[in-house]
């Protein structure tokens, strides 16, 4: 529904359901909200009287929340204005183990470098809530983590090659114990290209097949990723990211750097 604001400026409300990935406090009673949302992709809008105690938005805006917002879009420069936010899910990793915080952190930060405003992609966000479900939940963070990440970057055109040269579009011989990846083409390459490329990263065939496992359309969340090869693939997948993104992410390093169980309780 487009109406025009006090201002003149031409403006519409939309609701979605949306995960908050991000608040900044813009002062003393409102906050700055980014949002995840399945029908309007990632915006940012301001949430007037968020901060205070008994404000409009009753909690529900605590990060990678899930709510059903109201959102006045406006079409100019303007920050766009959160009207309401219903809370659907809370997000509580934090009761289980600051791992699972960081990973959903994590998993924020992404959806915020590698996403563009106002650009719609229901199934990542459904991706989103999925891995979230599973962080949250008693799932393998280690295999969430990367599932996501492998996710991600195939639906939005960044799934690394795996299974012919990246740069020549060859073959490459699957016999070797070891592969050269590239960062910068995205995949792996043959012996002649690799010799003529910068950033390029040996790892083992298994880790290569369990790399294209992960970036299937058919893959599933609930294969947990083999112990033995996660250092190697947590490695490759974070310095293709940083490559992606043009720098690191700043809760990468939070990021397990090895598989490890959970005591029971």
């Amino acid at each position: 529904m487009l109406f025009d604001d006090a201002n003149g400026v031409l403006v519409s409300a939309e609701q979605s359901l949306a995960i908050i990935i991000r608040t900044i406090e813009f002062s003393e009673t409102s906050l700055i909200v980014t949002l995840f949302s399945r029908e309007l992709g990632k915006l940012s809008a301001i949430a007037k009287g968020a901060r205070r105690p008994k404000g409009p938005f009753e909690g529900s805006l605590d990060l990678l929340s899930v709510c059903r917002v109201v959102v006045i879009c406006k079409r100019s420069d303007a920050l766009d204005l959160l009207t309401e936010a219903k809370l659907h899910r809370r997000f509580r990793g934090a009761e289980r183990s600051l791992e699972r915080v960081y990973a959903g952190y994590y998993l924020a930060e992404l959806l915020r470098l590698l996403t563009d405003d106002y650009d719609p992609h229901p199934e990542v966000y459904d991706l989103t809530t999925t891995t979230l479900n599973e962080i949250d939940g008693m799932g393998d963070v280690a295999t969430a983590v990367l599932f996501f990440e492998a996710q991600l970057l195939r639906m939005i055109g960044h799934a690394a090659l795996t299974d012919r040269c990246t740069e020549c579009g060859g073959d490459v011989d699957s016999s070797l114990s070891r592969m050269p990846f590239s960062l910068l083409s995205g995949g792996v390459v043959c012996k002649p290209c690799s010799n003529r490329q910068s950033g390029v990263l040996s790892i083992r065939q298994t880790a290569i097949k369990e790399l294209r496992r992960l970036f299937s359309v058919d893959a599933n969340l609930q294969t947990r990723v083999p112990s033995h090869l996660y250092s190697e693939l947590r490695a490759v997948m974070s310095r293709y990211i940083q490559t992606i993104v043009g720098n690191v992410p700043r809760t990468q390093s939070l990021l397990p750097d090895s598989m490890r169980t959970e005591p029971t309780e």
